[in-house]
């Protein structure tokens, strides 16, 4: 029997009110499925060979998804919310094996359906360093990417990038396209600086 939880919650990032509104002024929530999106996550599924990809946008409550592969879902709670992580830090989010790691080992989308066991999330920045959501793909083995699967990903969240700023806004809310280093966890949960 586990006394303790295992599974943390990402805490909301400094310019959570200015994040959150450059998201809505997107327009792009709760829109229907759209094929330039879907190609991309279709790519993404079959390049990594995972079950599941996604373009998820994290608003106030809940993560909502542009696009998904392999799911049935178009949402679900933040606070459940893996792509949550990579908004909290602007950074990717590359977990090899969830069970392995603090923040995600006792996670409802681990422990119960889909069964998450391997995350990698590429963050939706925003040219003011604002992250949006993700590209992400999920499998549901423990897995590792290397180096050059970790630049395509990033080629792919930079296509989800432009076909997002094609539906919206301002200037300011051009794409960043450098892509901060991967938080890889280190023994006993710690993650690297």
């Amino acid at each position: 029997m586990r006394l303790a939880c295992r599974w943390v919650r990402a805490r909301t990032p400094p310019g959570e009110v200015e994040r959150v509104a450059k998201l809505h002024q997107l327009a792009i929530l709760d829109t229907p499925p759209e094929e330039r999106f879907d190609r991309i996550t279709r790519i993404a599924a079959a390049t990594f060979d995972v079950p599941i990809a996604l373009i998820s946008l994290v608003d106030r409550d809940r993560q909502w998804f542009k696009s998904c592969v392999g799911l049935n879902t178009r949402e679900t709670p933040r606070e459940v919310a893996f792509c949550a992580h990579a908004v909290e830090q602007g950074a990717d989010i590359v977990v090899p094996d969830t069970l392995l790691d603090e923040r995600f080992a006792d996670n409802p989308l681990v422990v119960d359906g889909p069964r998450i066991r391997f995350y990698a999330g590429a963050p939706l920045l925003m040219g003011t360093g604002l992250c949006l959501g993700t590209l992400c793909i999920v499998d549901t083995r423990p897995r590792h990417l290397t180096a050059a699967e970790l630049a395509t990903l990033h080629d792919l969240r930079d296509m989800v990038l432009e076909q997002l700023l094609g539906t919206g806004a301002q200037k300011d809310l051009t794409p960043r396209f450098v892509s901060p280093p991967v938080n890889h966890p280190q023994p006993g949960g710690r993650n690297a600086p």
